[in-house]
């Protein structure tokens, strides 16, 4: 696991939640950490999968944020249906990987396996102001716009992370570039960032974290978004969302956000789901293909 996952890792609660009611219409997970063992009781990928699966949760997207868990994240997807994978370095990865001569070898390695088939996005990759000091910035710089250029050229969706540094992603974005499908992972701005989005006709995909009671932003944000443009995601094992923070996230939560989304938005859940669920598939291609063309999504299906 990489330092700053390690670091968030530490000090979680003992127990994952129980499952909660099912959705009538399936969506999908468009951003977990599978790799991350958590809780009193760590649950392999196939339990995780099959908790999903039993509320109401199609598939997940698998998302790498090294060159190992990247790699781990492509045989996972390769060898189960249900997951689709996201490879990259993280942002906050880059300036060691600069410092120790090895960001180009990484960047190659991530490359690579963007050509995978159920490999479908190029992701996390950003900015991350919050943990890089200025120093380290030029290289996150450098690793952002290597990983857009990745994603451009295989056809695949960019996942962003962007922490504290929303206005030097969409410049970046604006200056090189965006691809064609590029999602805005646990969207952390506010009705102004929200604005350029959809101006842009990127996605924004919400986490739990649109549930916490100091998170009126990302209600607000939620409420401009276009319905066509919304995703939603765990980011699990973190963002855990209420009434259960503090205990571990997995894929299997994701009714919980939904629901409470369905409600800010006063949209019917049914709806809502389906329209979710579209959008996903519309990002990322077919969980039951090995094509990454888009197109209308077919009923979501585990």
């Amino acid at each position: 696991m990489s330092e700053h996952l390690r670091a968030r890792a530490s000090d979680k609660p003992a127990e994952y939640p129980p499952l909660p009611e099912p959705l009538a219409v399936p969506v999908y997970d468009n951003h977990t950490h599978l790799e991350i063992a958590d809780g009193a009781l760590p649950i392999d990928p196939a339990e995780h999968l099959d908790r999903a699966v039993a509320v109401g949760i199609a598939g997940v997207v698998q998302v790498g944020t090294d060159v190992a868990t990247s790699i781990w994240s492509a045989e996972l997807a390769a060898r189960e249906p249900r997951v689709l994978a996201a490879v990259a370095l993280h942002p906050n990865e880059a300036p060691e990987l600069e410092a120790s001569g090895t960001l180009d070898d990484a960047l190659a390695t991530i490359d690579a396996l963007a050509a995978q088939p159920r490999v479908r996005a190029v992701g996390e990759t950003g900015l991350d102001f919050f943990r890089t000091d200025e120093p380290g910035m030029p290289a996150q710089f450098r690793s952002f716009e290597a990983h857009i250029d990745i994603a451009k050229r295989h056809g695949v969706a960019l996942q962003i992370h962007d922490r504290d540094a929303h206005d030097d992603v969409v410049a970046t974005l604006a200056r090189v570039g965006a691809p064609e499908t590029t999602v805005f992972h646990c969207f952390s701005g506010g009705a102004e960032l929200a604005r350029v989005a959809a101006d842009a006709g990127w996605y924004c995909s919400f986490a739990g974290n649109v549930t916490f009671k100091n998170a009126q932003n990302l209600r607000d944000a939620l409420a401009i978004v276009p319905r066509e443009r919304i995703l939603v995601e765990t980011d699990a094992p973190y963002l855990t969302p209420a009434p259960l923070r503090g205990r571990p996230n997995a894929p299997y939560l994701v009714p919980l956000t939904v629901r409470f989304m369905a409600d800010v938005l006063g949209a019917d859940l049914d709806e809502l789901s389906a329209q979710l669920a579209e959008n996903t598939v519309r990002a990322y291609g077919s969980w039951h293909a090995d094509s990454a063309a888009t197109g209308a999504a077919p009923a979501a299906s585990a």
